[in-house]
């Protein structure tokens, strides 16, 4: 009897307290490209931490071939004849040869994420493997400029993708993770970088490198699917005709719907680009030719501090989930002049030490960045805004560059007018502070669209057909 009694009360207290069963498809753990030092990752789809490798790969070759851009530049200017005068002119027009995002991002919007990230990988590789066979400056700028064009498009709508897929609970933890994977390729840059004098044609080798994303090709066409938003928001679109016809609309929306959100938006990216792109650009300008390092000396710093700095992206994410994007925005780009100043005039031993605050000060507001520039605005034009705000940091860029180069003699030298520029980031934080607060909200209540209805089986009947 007592043995019978035990188990009923064993039943009872089994009744009271049910074990919760973990969700469906949910990954624990770390997969083996996500290291230790990235923190762990939140219990999410095992599809989406799929979702997220993909893309970040993709992305890894971009953060590669911007890399090569800031550290080979020495080399580069030596063998096509650049003046040091002339390096942030030349500078600023590969910038500029992001202009064209705005015209082609919209197809984003019109024909879907996914045939436009794969479009946009193609062509970026593609640019990349021609830059080594540039004979000119002229040559060399006309072919980074287009290059451009498809790296900005690969990373706006690559953070739409992300945005989309994962839930508002650790939707910047995504961004975030997305930021700090994609930035290794700086790591392998610099570690390539460092053996750039026994590369049988130097620097030019480094760029035929950049040609690996097609052969990932095949695998990105089977694994990364169309946004479950999109698909969707593309019941009852017109044949693709009629949707390339209407490119524009997207624009059109973003102008018409969400003036305010995008005016401020502009504001805040475009002036912590203007502070951030000579900080950036010029750090192995500056340790190769003031403080005389080595390229081995200059790729141990972006490795060691580049390792710390990019953890960042990862911090910045958790946090704009928990206290919120504004918040946390405001006081990474608060620091970061501080990181330019210790950087270009504390001394030597410091040098990594500012790059380390540098790098994580910048890759924490680009996470605050990205973040905002897709959550803010309707899936309708959600990708448009993403490269609207893409292009206006590349436009800050080009026009940073071209700051630096103007105040330097008037302002003292070339660093000195770097590092008075970082300051324009503090503004551009302060910016952040009269946009909605967008952490823990899905995304239909942050841009006022209708929320997705749950699926019936004829509405997945007429979706197939």
């Amino acid at each position: 009897m007592r043995l019978v009694a035990s188990c009923v009360a064993c039943d009872k207290q089994r009744i009271r307290a049910p074990r919760v069963p973990a969700r469906r498809g949910a990954f624990f753990g770390n997969p083996w490209w996500i290291p230790p030092f990235l923190g762990r990752v939140p219990a999410v789809e095992e599809r989406l931490v799929s979702l997220l490798g993909l893309v970040s790969l993709a992305l890894f070759f971009e953060s590669y071939d911007i890399s090569m851009l800031t550290a080979a530049l020495g080399h580069i200017a030596r063998d096509l004849g650049m003046e040091e005068s002339s390096l942030g002119s030349y500078l600023g027009l590969i910038r500029l040869g992001a202009l064209p995002v705005i015209l082609t991002i919209p197809f984003a919007d019109r024909i879907g994420r996914r045939r436009v990230f794969l479009a946009t990988l193609v062509g970026a590789s593609a640019g990349t493997l021609a830059t080594a066979f540039t004979q000119t400056a002229t040559q060399f700028t006309v072919v980074q400029m287009v290059t451009r064009v498809f790296l900005v498009m690969g990373g706006a709508v690559a953070v739409v993708i992300v945005t989309e897929e994962f839930p508002a609970a650790h939707r910047g933890w995504a961004v975030g993770m997305l930021g700090a994977l994609s930035a290794c390729g700086h790591g392998l840059g610099a570690i390539l970088f460092s053996r750039i004098d026994s590369l049988p044609y130097g620097w030019r080798s480094l760029y035929v490198v950049g040609i690996a994303p097609l052969l990932v090709l095949p695998l990105m066409r089977r694994r990364v699917q169309e946004t479950a938003r999109f698909a969707r928001q593309d019941v009852g679109r017109q044949p693709l005709a009629v949707e390339l016809r209407g490119w524009h609309q997207p624009l059109l929306r973003l102008v018409r719907d969400s003036p305010r959100r995008a005016i401020l938006l502009t504001l805040a990216a475009g002036l912590f680009a203007i502070g951030d792109s000579p900080v950036y650009q010029f750090t192995g300008y500056f340790t190769q030719t003031v403080l005389g390092w080595t390229p081995g000396q200059y790729a141990a710093m972006v490795l060691g501090g580049g390792a710390i700095g990019i953890v960042g992206n990862v911090v910045a994410g958790r946090l704009g989930d928990r206290v919120g994007r504004r918040l946390v925005g405001l006081a990474f780009l608060a620091v970061y002049p501080l990181s330019a100043g210790i950087l270009y005039h504390g001394p030597a031993w410091s040098v990594p030490v500012g790059f380390a605050l540098f790098v994580f000060c910048e890759t924490a507001a680009q996470v605050i960045f990205r973040a905002l520039s897709t959550e803010l605005f309707p899936t309708s034009h959600r990708g448009t805004a993403a490269g609207w705000i893409a292009l206006i940091q590349a436009l800050g860029w080009s026009a940073g560059l071209w700051l630096a180069g103007a105040m330097t003699g008037v302002w003292g030298t070339l660093f000195d007018a770097t590092s008075i520029l970082s300051l324009a980031s503090l503004a551009g934080g302060l910016f952040l502070l009269f946009l909605p607060e967008t952490r823990q909200r899905e995304l239909e209540e942050i841009s006022g669209e209708r929320p997705p209805q749950a699926e019936t089986p004829t509405t997945t009947v007429r979706r197939r057909r």
